[in-house]
């Protein structure tokens, strides 16, 4: 496949998994079982690049990967995006807005503090792995901090992992012996 090619399926697909993430679900009608009905009111509907067998295509192979799921109800069938989806879509979100670091340091570090029960350990696991691949720095076991403002992050996280009260975003003007961690960021 060429490079071109692969690119666009790979766009076409992200495209409808975050349209239908973002819309919670997109119903099918019954009768026109292929034809994804509400696409034609959001961005890949309508006049777009995109052809409509390529939608259906990629639809059908989101459905094959578990990022997608259908439900049926009496009357209707709808698409919506599955939780495996839904962990894609943060991580584009994540990448996007990772993209978005400023040039200049405001001199303020953004704190992370959480307490996740044991419970939940899998979400903790997961939310200290994201952390760390934005590039936070670990303080202590719960506590992570990072140089640039990223409240938007914190709140996709929180969303995505279904923490609400467990997990607190702080603006400090200074940490104690910092000097580490502005060599650490690459402030110095």
């Amino acid at each position: 496949m060429k490079k071109e090619t692969k690119e666009k399926v790979v766009s076409i697909g992200t495209n409808i998994l975050i349209t239908i993430g973002v819309l919670g679900f997109v119903a099918i009608a019954i009768a026109a079982g292929n034809a994804i009905q509400l696409l034609k009111y959001t961005p890949l509907g309508g006049k777009t690049k995109y052809k409509k067998y390529e939608i259906n295509r990629n639809i059908k192979r989101l459905l094959e990967r578990g990022l997608l799921q259908i439900i049926e109800d009496k009357h209707n069938k709808y698409i919506e995006v599955t939780a495996r989806g839904r962990k894609i879509i943060l991580k584009y979100e994540l990448e996007g807005l990772a993209k978005d670091k400023p040039k200049k340091w405001d001199k303020k570090y953004r704190v992370v503090i959480f307490d996740i029960s044991e419970q939940r350990r899998k979400t903790r696991d997961n939310l200290r792995n994201i952390l760390r691949s934005f590039g936070f720095i670990q303080l202590q076991g719960s506590v992570w901090v990072y140089p640039y403002h990223c409240q938007e992050i914190i709140e996709l996280l929180k969303k995505y992992l279904k923490l609400n009260q467990e997990v607190i975003y702080m603006t400090v003007d200074s940490i104690e012996n910092d000097e580490w961690l502005l060599e650490k960021f690459k402030l110095k």
